[in-house]
């Protein structure tokens, strides 16, 4: 068996971000980088799937990034995938057209599962999942928060607003993976040093055949003030006048 998981380059969200002269984006001149926590959480399940379920999957992580993407990749390689894949492309990219390119390497690749995180923390968009499926004509299962094999498919509990809905799906397929799917591991040193003598395949959009296609533009960017005032109050009542007062209530 061969799982893809798609690993997405983010900005560290722990970091004080700040914008460009401009205001149209983040200033990426002192940034650091991290594999996105969602995606760590879908390399955690193939790992957990090839060493209960399917003993002899193979698992390639796939990142569309520029040449820096490499270091993602090694912690994917470091926590125990197979081999990496680096589809260089050094703008920003829409969910479509990552969606794209992730549908020319699969069609290269043929694997029987792609598993992917739900969403990334730099753009909380939770589109490039859906698209991927659609564009394949594979069936899809998001949010997962668990994930088992039966027979030829998969049995798949998804997190909803209503809550958990369990649902049966064939492969190949598409699955997002949910914050409670699973806790990633750590790799230890002794994988780090091994991640690092690694090989990883690149490729480019040009060499799949895709010209990306831009659909969505950024036109300008805002920090938010996220400092609040503390004001006591004695009675529910005041409480409630206070927030008529700010608007917060009608």
């Amino acid at each position: 068996m061969k799982i893809i998981v798609p690993c997405k380059r983010v900005p560290d969200p722990d970091q004080k971000l700040r914008l460009n002269p401009e205001a149209t984006d983040i200033d990426t001149a002192a940034l650091t980088y991290i594999l996105n926590p969602f995606d760590a959480i879908a390399v955690e399940e193939a790992l957990r799937i090839r060493e209960t379920a399917k003993p002899d999957a193979e698992i390639i992580a796939v990142s569309i990034a520029p040449a820096e993407g490499e270091a993602d990749l090694r912690t994917a390689l470091a926590m125990g995938a197979d081999r990496a894949l680096l589809v260089e492309h050094d703008d920003t990219l829409d969910p479509w057209n990552v969606a794209r390119l992730l549908a020319a390497v699969i069609e290269r690749k043929q694997p029987e599962l792609v598993l992917m995180g739900k969403q990334a923390v730099d753009d909380d968009a939770n589109q490039t999942g859906q698209f991927l499926a659609a564009q394949l004509g594979w069936p899809q299962a998001t949010f997962a928060s668990q994930i088992e094999f039966v027979d030829d498919g998969l049995l798949v509990h998804r997190e909803t607003d209503l809550g958990i809905e369990v649902i049966r799906t064939s492969l190949p397929a598409v699955v997002t993976a949910d914050l409670r799917l699973n806790e990633p591991r750590y790799a230890s040193l002794p994988s780090i040093l091994r991640a690092k003598k690694k090989s990883i395949e690149q490729t480019t959009p040009a060499e799949l055949g895709v010209q990306p296609e831009p659909h969505v533009r950024l036109i300008g960017m805002q920090l938010i003030n996220s400092q609040r005032n503390c004001e006591k109050v004695e009675t529910a009542t005041e409480l409630l006048t206070k927030l008529r007062e700010a608007e917060v209530i009608g």
